[in-house]
């Protein structure tokens, strides 16, 4: 019995590796076909990287969600704590609520950028 309260865990994470591997496989063979389709087509090999001005800046956006998402729990701290207010709806409400803050910013900060690198 013991056994088996071992292998259910193991072959749980071994599933779910087995299932991301499998969606990342998929991915980059399928990318990997449609790139080398478009070479032998004769398309310009600029078309796979973009422009390096206009792409988002991941870092700022994740930082900005993590700074929000860190306020928001402080504060539903504070809610729970002193304004009396149950732990789940304060803490789920102000991490929503901060973190969607924290995007709003990020978004307002590149735009800013974008047009700033346009003139």
């Amino acid at each position: 019995m013991r056994i088996m309260q071992l292998l259910i865990p193991i072959v749980a994470i071994l599933a779910s590796h087995g299932l991301v591997f499998g969606i990342l496989y998929i991915h980059f063979t399928t990318r990997n076909r449609e790139r080398m389709a478009l070479i032998e087509k004769g398309a310009d090999a600029s078309l796979f990287y973009g422009n390096k001005k206009s792409q988002p800046n991941y870092l700022l956006k994740f930082a900005l969600l993590a700074i929000g998402i860190g306020l928001g729990s402080f504060l539903g701290y504070v809610l729970n704590i002193y304004a009396g207010m149950e732990a789940g709806p304060a803490y789920t409400s102000m991490i929503f609520i901060f973190g969607g803050i924290g995007l709003l910013l990020s978004y307002l900060i590149e735009s800013k950028k974008q047009s700033k690198d346009s003139e």
